[in-house]
């Protein structure tokens, strides 16, 4: 008896995750810079198709730090259509970097994560990626 309470569980949590993020799909979630030069920003735009049978409607999109820049339309997405969020960081610091972007839809419980990585050299050495 314990089994089947248990599995009924299982699928129970599994059907109700399923509902935590609306059925967007990115075409990426994370993007490598590579070597860039100090104090020359880089941008990146991620694309993102709305898969449900009504518009999605972005609620909020934030950055973990000031240094990093998310721009997004504030339009519903309709159904079948695609939209980007272009990230900017202002490579100010040198050295690693990993950021992350939250996207949060209206209607979800979870957000999207966009993640940016890269290093910062000094001017005369980025790879030109």
């Amino acid at each position: 008896m314990s089994k089947f309470l248990l599995l009924i569980g299982f699928f129970a949590f599994t059907a109700a995750g399923a509902q935590t993020k609306p059925d967007i799909s990115f075409s990426s979630t994370t993007h490598s810079f590579g070597k860039i030069k100090q104090n020359v920003p880089v941008t990146y735009v991620f694309t993102f198709t709305n898969n449900m049978s009504k518009p999605a409607v972005i609620e909020f999109v934030n950055a973990d730090c000031g240094c990093t820049t998310p721009e997004y339309s504030k339009d519903p997405i309709l159904k079948g259509k695609s939209s980007t969020i272009k990230v900017t960081y202002n490579a100010a610091t040198m050295g690693t970097f990993k950021k992350n972007v939250n996207i949060k839809f209206v209607h979800a419980q979870l957000p999207f994560v966009l993640t940016i990585d890269g290093e910062v050299v000094p001017a005369g050495k980025s790879s030109g990626k």
